[in-house]
């Protein structure tokens, strides 16, 4: 992440500026880097010093691993060991628009904060704690509860839209968008060959449809220790992109909708829409897997490359 170092002074490129800001805005992770300062030290004897619950200062002390401001090893009884990677920053300013901006921006949206959405039974919402609303009601996809699924089904046609913002100032050109979101098939119980035609649309541009080849349920999902077996346990990461050149599913061309197509603009919001059409010629639902379930950590997530400067 560091452009540059010398002994322990470190460079600090503008795009990275936004992060170790936010690690050193933190007055315990100013502590932490301030008892650092003489010599490594380990997270008990940090808890100790800072007299903070060891979770607490293990959090902090990994967002300033992230930062890069701290770095960290196994100490001889196992135990980690914190280490401060400097004693000064020189930050390089941003000239220019877009300057302070990372090549690639990502925005995750929870799977249970989409705004529209079309449904039929047998349908349902799963939450980390549980089934949220009733199982195979439609109305539970409009309660307010529904922000607190991880897991959304449906079988047959229907759809869910999510509302993302566009990241990018003004007059920053974008190279490629990308969403990529860990589906599956819906069956009943589950069936390892159940093949189903999850289409992506971008504001409305159908960005291409991919085939999910099952609903997968012979064994748990990474993430999916209290979900039963007999059901759908995991999915598969699917990725879809647009660019110049047209849109992608998997790395396979999709469509010949391209970047200038979507109608993009930095104020308005981007609509991603993820659905099974009536007329699809596997017409069998979807599983949408959030963070907290299946085999991937993740949410919907939505990737803006920017276009580098020539």
């Amino acid at each position: 992440m560091m452009a540059e170092s010398t002994d322990k002074l470190k460079r600090i490129a503008a795009q990275h500026i936004q992060e170790v800001a936010k690690a050193l805005s933190g007055d315990l992770r100013l502590r932490i880097l301030e008892t650092l300062g003489e010599r490594p030290k380990s997270i008990s004897q940090l808890v100790e010093e800072l007299g903070v619950a060891q979770p607490t200062v293990s959090i902090n002390v990994q967002t300033l691993e992230q930062a890069g401001l701290v770095t960290s090893f196994q100490g001889s009884g196992r135990e980690k060991i914190c280490e401060r990677t400097l004693d000064a920053l020189l930050l390089e300013l941003p000239m220019r628009p877009g300057e302070g901006l990372h090549e690639v921006e990502e925005l995750s949206m929870p799977v249970g904060l989409y705004t529209d959405c079309s449904i039929q039974p047998p349908c349902g919402l799963y939450g980390l704690e549980g089934m949220v609303g009733c199982p195979d009601d439609p109305r539970t996809f409009h309660m307010p509860e529904r922000v607190q699924a991880n897991i959304v089904w449906f079988s047959g046609a229907g759809y869910v839209e999510y509302t993302f913002a566009n990241p990018l100032p003004q007059g920053i050109p974008l190279q490629q968008l990308s969403l990529s979101a860990e589906l599956c098939s819906e069956a009943e119980g589950y069936r390892q060959e159940w093949p189903s035609d999850i289409t992506l649309s971008l504001n409305g541009k159908w960005i291409g449809t991919w085939t999910c080849p099952g609903d997968f349920g012979d064994r748990k999902g990474k993430l999916s220790s209290n979900i039963p077996l007999g059901s759908s346990q995991y999915g598969l990461l699917a990725e879809w992109s647009v660019s110049d050149e047209g849109s992608k599913v998997n790395g396979s061309k999709s469509s010949d909708t391209t970047i200038s197509d979507l109608n993009l603009h930095y104020s308005l919001p981007i609509k991603v829409r993820l659905e099974v059409r009536k007329d699809a010629v596997n017409c069998r639902g979807l599983n949408l897997f959030g963070s907290g379930y299946g085999d991937y950590p993740q949410d919907v997530k939505l990737r803006f490359v920017r276009r580098a400067e020539s």
